[in-house]
């Protein structure tokens, strides 16, 4: 296939390229640094500036897919009023920008994976979210809703749509095993809170992955969620990563620095607890390479 795919320079999307083109496609990232004018978008790439409400549907046209990874680094700066407004716009505005787009074209793509997120379900406790629970409360929750919704007129003129509700990827590159890695490795990490909140985590391999199944397996379209079918409370995770560092995990922090620390980003990322199964993607035969914990964090820290 022919496949556009947005956020291609991200942690997920330089991964996620060369495993499409292993599988034989075509890979059209989609850019902003090129000007805006006629000869913007190339063979190779398309342009497009969703700040600006900018995109080359000429581009767009004639591509069978799109995959949509792009979105203001929510890990990233403190969550104050203008990192908010970031992180909602760069995704609502720009999913409806890509999707409002695709809708209009005379030659439409068969199919649109847009990136999602857990924090959709927000703080659950214990309860197991699937694709059929209802969303949460919060901040995530709202934008995680409201993204979706932005893929509404893509779905309405005949483009299946998959929003696939990822969970906390694990990298030693980037995301929040790198950030925990150098504490971890100092043997000053330990458990977050109370330690008994569930993350539900997933490899970077799984990730690609799953989206690539999600790509190319037509019965998928709606809420997909891309996680490990076992995901684990914080005190878990923070043994198992010290086992494999040969580390102790002595040193916690409690929820109240986090919060001074973090402020409101440490309430809906760390301390939340969301234990999210991936029952779509096991139900339509997808087999995790890293299907626990330890396997995972085995294999992504001895390379």
């Amino acid at each position: 296939m022919k496949v556009a795919v947005s956020g291609a320079g991200g942690l997920v999307g330089s991964h996620l390229l060369p495993v499409l083109s292993a599988n034989g496609h075509e890979v059209l990232p989609m850019v902003r640094s090129a000007p805006w004018d006629s000869q913007s978008s190339s063979d190779s790439q398309i342009y497009w500036n969703p700040g600006e409400g900018q995109i080359d549907a000429r581009g767009l046209s004639g591509v069978d897919a799109v995959i949509h990874l792009a979105g203001e680094n929510v890990a990233q700066g403190r969550w104050n009023p203008a990192k908010k407004h970031r992180i909602r716009e760069s995704r609502v505005a720009g999913t409806k920008l890509i999707c409002d787009t695709l809708a209009g074209l005379d030659s439409k793509p068969h199919t649109i994976v847009c990136a999602s997120a857990i924090g959709f379900y927000g703080d659950r406790g214990d309860d197991e979210m699937t694709e059929t629970s209802l969303p949460g409360r919060g901040f995530l929750a709202d934008v995680c809703r409201d993204w979706e919704d932005s893929c509404r007129d893509a779905r309405e003129a005949g483009i299946r749509v998959v929003n696939a509700r990822i969970g906390v990827v694990l990298s030693p590159e980037g995301g929040a095993l790198a950030k925990m890695l150098g504490p971890f490795k100092m043997g000053v990490g330990g458990i977050v809170g109370s330690g008994r909140q569930f993350w539900s985590w997933v490899s970077i391999e799984d990730v690609v992955r799953a989206l690539h199944f999600a790509l190319i397996e037509e019965s998928l379209a709606g809420p997909v969620n891309i996680v490990s079918p076992e995901p684990v409370r914080n005190s878990e995770f923070t043994r198992t990563l010290g086992q494999r560092l040969r580390r102790p995990t002595i040193l916690p922090m409690p929820a109240l620095a986090a919060k001074v620390v973090l402020g409101q980003m440490a309430e809906d990322l760390l301390l939340s607890s969301t234990r999210v199964l991936p029952i779509r993607l096991v139900e339509a035969g997808y087999e995790f390479r890293h299907p626990t914990l330890d396997v995972a964090l085995s294999e992504l820290l001895d390379r």
